[in-house]
């Protein structure tokens, strides 16, 4: 499998501090980038968001507009959740990349980091996707993995979805083979089943029954 550091991108030129703002803003109106670097003598300063650009005076440079660069990167060695967790914490579908000496060498794009996932286990594999709910005092991701496990199940992958003070909903990835038992299981554990599954013998039943009183009491 490939590493996500493959991903790095070197086809355009941070722009750097001396940088008319003209040739910054034509640069973002050829390109579909949200943000993008700035540089001055092989120092990484920051980041242009293009919203901002567009309020730049033209005949200005960049170093007139220090206060608006966004300061945020990751390093090559981060892993790619965290990688995920600056784009989206950014608004951004580009983020710098600095190695540990603060040296920049590159950025990611969103598009290469999702392309990235695609061929992840978790994303790649096929698989039964069941999102369970339960009180966030009471949850433990390793009773969510045992759940499975016990039920002869493979676990791809799991993460919290959705979250609360009261509940917790986590978003589970198992091989196919024992889904129904798996679910089965969640519910005695007290786990609200809330994706719906054609394998669920539970609320089969409970659609058969229905529809049996329906057709009772039309009678």
């Amino acid at each position: 499998m490939r590493v996500l550091s493959e991903y790095i991108n070197n086809d355009f030129k941070p722009f750097l501090l001396s940088e008319p703002v003209s040739e910054v803003q034509n640069f973002f109106a050829e390109s579909t980038f949200s943000h993008f670097p700035v540089m001055d003598n092989d120092v990484y300063l920051g980041s242009i968001s293009v919203n901002d650009s567009e309020t730049f005076e033209f005949g200005k440079t960049i170093s007139d507009y220090r206060y608006a660069f966004e300061g945020f990167f990751v390093r090559e060695n981060m892993i790619w959740l965290d990688v995920l967790e600056v784009f989206a914490r950014n608004n951004a579908n580009v983020v710098p990349i600095l190695n540990q000496k603060n040296q920049y060498i590159g950025y990611y794009e969103i598009t290469d980091v999702i392309k990235f996932l695609n061929e992840t286990p978790f994303l790649k594999e096929t698989g039964g996707i069941i999102v369970v709910e339960k009180l966030t005092i009471d949850y433990t991701m390793s009773q969510i993995a045992q759940i499975v496990e016990s039920n002869n199940g493979k676990l791809l992958g799991l993460f919290v979805s959705q979250a609360s003070n009261d509940k917790v909903q986590v978003t589970v990835k198992t091989t196919l083979g024992s889904l129904n038992e798996i679910i089965q299981t969640f519910r005695r554990y007290n786990f609200e089943i809330i994706s719906e599954h054609d394998e669920d013998d539970y609320l089969n039943n409970l659609k058969e029954r229905s529809e049996y009183l329906d057709k009772y009491l039309n009678i």
